[in-house]
């Protein structure tokens, strides 16, 4: 099963959002084997978007991040990247379709409620950075029988 790293970001948290994402995640058949809610400190949030570190919008990206709580998850599943990929949608809300959450629930790319890693080299990088390996789950969910062919 692969691993990929999720975060309901502080727009996200700020308007009740995080049990909509989180119900999306699990009715899909997704894991989530970590979850925490925490303040992103600002090192950590330059670490966590580093690959943006020369662009003109980093710094209010750091600001924003750093605006208030967050849900930082580790989400764990067949192919988990790439089903997250397309269940939050494109990164500009306006070109996110329907039914997904940024499509859903979001109008800015600078307030898209939600990050999700886009390789698993990312998502490996990223779950570093917010989890200690001791902090992640291994356990079987009821009905997993039901969510994947043997």
């Amino acid at each position: 099963m692969e691993r990929s790293f999720l975060m309901v970001k502080p727009d996200g948290v700020a308007r009740g959002l995080v049990g909509e994402v989180i119900s999306r995640v699990e009715r899909r058949g997704l894991k989530i084997v970590a979850m925490k809610m925490l303040r992103i400190e600002r090192k950590l949030a330059e670490q966590h978007y580093g690959e943006h570190r020369d662009k003109p919008f980093f710094s209010s990206l750091i600001s924003y991040i750093t605006s208030g709580p967050v849900v930082a998850m580790v989400v764990e599943g067949k192919d988990a990247i790439k089903v997250l990929r397309t269940m939050i949608g494109a990164t500009n809300p306006g070109e996110a379709a329907p039914g997904t959450i940024r499509g859903d629930f979001a109008l800015e790319v600078g307030r898209n409620v939600v990050h999700a890693s886009d390789s698993p080299a990312s998502a490996e990088r990223e779950i570093s950075l917010f989890f200690d390996e001791s902090e992640i789950m291994s356990y079987s969910r009821a009905g997993e029988e039901w969510v994947y062919e043997e």
